[in-house]
């Protein structure tokens, strides 16, 4: 039984050091450990083979971060390897335990260790990379130092023998046990001064390693790769590298600006062409585009900024940068649908115009003013989300302010219900000649707070909305037919009862049959919606046709005769128009009938006095 055991035991072990001293560690970490040895060959080493030797160093480690960002699976192959070796030392180990063999267990014990550390190493590396998926170089360097000290940490509980260790190394081995517990010892602490470097080098390289990665994600690594490793290129690299910029770093703004470019000049010439031939938007798009073109051209601008500024940072956007440029899009944007809205609206207005529709002007310019305040409002609050500023906090601090600000606000409140009260009870309407308040002139506009007149002597007034709301306004525009004509005819005492009945019967016939003149017979067109209110249908319209023509007064000097008619315009020129030929042809009815018009006199009786 015993000879069968020992025989089993020997191959076991044989088994066990042949897989654990052959080929140990993967062929970096062997290459790495030959390089440790030999700079650590004090006062055999000059400084510049020293120099060589850190270099070829440091090309390892470019070497095998552009290996695994080409190929992730590197990282997942090694660590199974190490499993297979840890499970056959775990058995030669609790072998080795049951002979009582205490120098090849604890030689056993710092070869799993050195396992362990590997595998730590591995798993710290995973995480990096891991790591550079966070979507800035600061998020991924915080996560990277993180990773760096929970993993000292565990590799610092592995050296817990460092004094025994110590002790071990410096005694002359006696047998080969001794030599390979020495050996094992000594790798142990060049695989942590190989952890040591793999955190210098992440940490030193921090930029290039997530520049890289950020190349990984879109394909385009090989090429770079390809480029950078170009003698040329390495040269003209080492120039640039104090002002942060490299040559494949160039070549991307280049390919960017020229794809901005041929954006600008290119695409948006053929999406202006296509929208210009299209039934839907054709007749906005000329408009729309002529007032749009400019920010458009902005905005791409500033895209183009942004990416140069996100490939100078190694494809990276610092938070006061990220901030500054979304204000800066927020800001444009908004701009770009406040000039698009505009255009379209000025587009419509004139199409109604064309079309004659009945539609109150003030109501659609107060629509745009109120589509053009929402806009703005909610453009300035994205600008301010991106700015950082908690909008939760501003809306629910407007509620405790909304006091203060409603009483602050009292006066353009009540202007503005001013206006929704002027335009509710349609007493005037834009571009109406109305008289209030002392003022006189034409309404150019009913806007939110004031209403602006146009006087007669051509000065701009602004009336107050909650002014015009409460005081009496005389409208001379709301009336469809019908602008009083209205005179005395003074005609001389010596004048005859025949002349001036003829007189008065002429001119009122000539009055009946003037093509400008209202008479009861005179149509006018109802263009009043269907309306319950119990009201005059002439006297809402605004509809005279009443016609007067009699002797009305002797007075002082003169025997009177009133005149009083509409003409059938109510335009102020027509209606001038109208009334001089009127004037025209009652002088020829006076002159025909023998008659002339009265002026002031004195009579002075010069009879004598009785007795003379």
């Amino acid at each position: 039984m015993n000879i069968r055991y020992n025989f089993f035991f020997f191959v076991l072990l044989l088994v066990g050091m042949t897989s654990l001293y052959g080929e140990k560690y993967n062929p970096w970490i062997e290459q790495q450990m030959k390089l440790i040895d030999q700079i650590n060959q004090e006062g055999n080493i000059t400084q510049q083979q020293l120099k060589v030797l850190v270099k070829k160093r440091d090309k390892l480690y470019t070497k095998a971060l552009e290996s695994i960002l080409l190929n992730r699976n590197l990282l997942d192959s090694y660590p199974k390897h190490y499993d297979k070796q840890i499970f056959t030392l775990k058995k030669m180990i609790a072998i080795n335990k049951r002979r009582g063999n205490e120098e090849a267990v604890l030689r056993d014990e710092v070869q799993l260790k050195i396992y362990e550390l590997l595998k730590l190493q591995n798993r710290m590396v995973q995480r990096i990379f891991q790591a550079l998926e966070d979507h800035s170089l600061a998020a991924f360097e915080r996560k990277m130092y993180e990773i760096f000290s929970q993993s000292q940490g565990e590799i610092d509980k592995l050296d817990d023998q460092r004094e025994r260790y110590k002790k071990i190394l410096a005694k002359k081995p006696k047998n080969r046990i001794q030599r390979q517990l020495q050996q094992n010892i000594r790798e142990f602490y060049a695989i942590k001064e190989i952890n040591f470097d793999i955190l210098r080098h992440f940490s030193e390289s921090a930029n290039r390693v997530y520049r890289l990665y950020q190349y990984a994600r879109f394909n385009l690594l090989r090429p770079v790769l390809y480029i950078n490793h170009h003698k040329s290129v390495h040269r003209i690299d080492e120039v640039l590298k104090p002002y942060g910029l490299s040559v494949v770093k160039l070549l991307f703004m280049a390919v960017v600006s020229l794809i901005i470019l041929f954006i600008r000049k290119v695409l948006l010439g053929m999406v202006e062409r296509t929208l210009l031939h299209t039934k839907l938007f054709g007749q906005y798009v000329e408009e729309v585009l002529s007032d749009i073109r400019a920010p458009l051209s902005w905005l791409l601008l500033i895209i183009n900024l942004e990416l140069l500024l996100f490939i100078y940072y190694d494809f990276s956007t610092l938070d006061t940068t990220r901030k500054f440029f979304n204000v800066l899009y927020a800001l444009l944007v908004t701009f770009i649908v406040y000039q698009t809205l505009n255009s379209i609206a000025r587009v419509k207005l004139e199409h109604i115009g064309q079309r004659k529709q009945a539609i109150k002007n003030e109501l659609f310019n107060l629509t745009v003013k109120i589509v053009n305040f929402i806009v703005i409002v909610i453009g300035l609050l994205f600008a301010l989300h991106f700015a950082g500023v908690n909008l939760t906090a501003v809306l629910s601090g407007l509620g405790i302010g909304g006091f203060a600000v409603a009483l602050a606000a009292r006066e353009s409140l009540s202007n503005f219900f001013g206006t929704v009260s002027i335009l509710m009870s349609e007493v005037f309407s834009q571009g109406d000649w109305i008289e209030a308040d002392g003022k006189e002139g034409n309404v150019v506009e009913i806007g939110l707070r004031v209403t602006t007149i146009r006087t007669f002597d051509n000065a701009l007034i602004a009336i107050p909305n909650a002014t015009l709301a409460n005081k009496e306004v005389k409208n001379w525009s709301k009336r469809l037919l019908g602008r009083r004509i209205k005179m005395k005819l003074s005609l001389r005492y010596d004048s005859k009862r025949e002349d001036l009945q003829n007189a008065v019967e002429e001119i009122r016939v000539m009055l009946r049959e003037h093509p400008g003149i209202a008479t009861e017979k005179t149509a006018y067109q109802d263009r009043r919606h269907k309306s319950a209110k119990l009201v005059s249908k002439e006297d809402e319209l605004g509809v005279k046709r009443t016609l007067l023509v009699y002797l009305d007064s002797f007075s002082d000097a003169s025997i009177d005769i009133l005149v009083y008619a509409f003409s059938k315009s109510t335009v102020w020129h027509e209606w001038l128009e109208i009334k001089e030929d009127v004037m025209y042809k009652i002088m020829e009815i006076i002159e025909r009938n023998d008659l002339s018009f009265a002026f002031p006199t004195i009579t002075i009786d010069y009879s004598q006095e009785k007795g003379m």
